[in-house]
């Protein structure tokens, strides 16, 4: 009975002590169609207006704006911002990040789900090549 309880104690001991994945091997599932919609619904209401439909930086308030608004589908510019870095953006604004302060905080408007699904929408607006 002793040696049970010693094999069960080091079991547990075991399964305490596994390594948590690395973040490289945990992988975020596809984002779903519902939650693309959102993001596209939401990135047209509050942003389209200065970045454009597609993200370009050409919307119809863009020629007004000195700087012009950021092409959101610039594969150098996706590449070096992360995700948290887009959120930060959304919710702070361009002055709260150090940029245009002509972009508007929209953290007190937009809830984290419609803010995550507008991140998801700008990922999803990167330039191929032929572009």
């Amino acid at each position: 009975m002793k040696f049970a309880s010693l094999i069960v104690a080091l079991l547990m001991i075991t399964a305490c002590h596994r390594a948590a994945p690395s973040p490289a091997a945990v992988t975020r599932p596809r984002p779903s169609l519902y939650e693309m919609e959102i993001g596209k619904q939401t990135f047209q209401t509050y942003c389209a207006g200065c970045h454009g439909d597609t993200g370009a930086g050409d919307g119809f308030n863009s020629f007004n704006l000195d700087p012009h608004p950021r092409d959101l589908s610039d594969p150098s510019f996706q590449k070096t911002k992360s995700n948290a870095d887009l959120e930060d953006a959304i919710r702070r604004g361009g002055a709260g990040v150090g940029l245009s302060s002509l972009m508007p905080p929209w953290g007190r408007t937009l809830d984290a789900r419609h803010v995550d699904a507008v991140v998801l929408y700008i990922r999803s607006l990167r330039r191929g090549p032929s572009r």
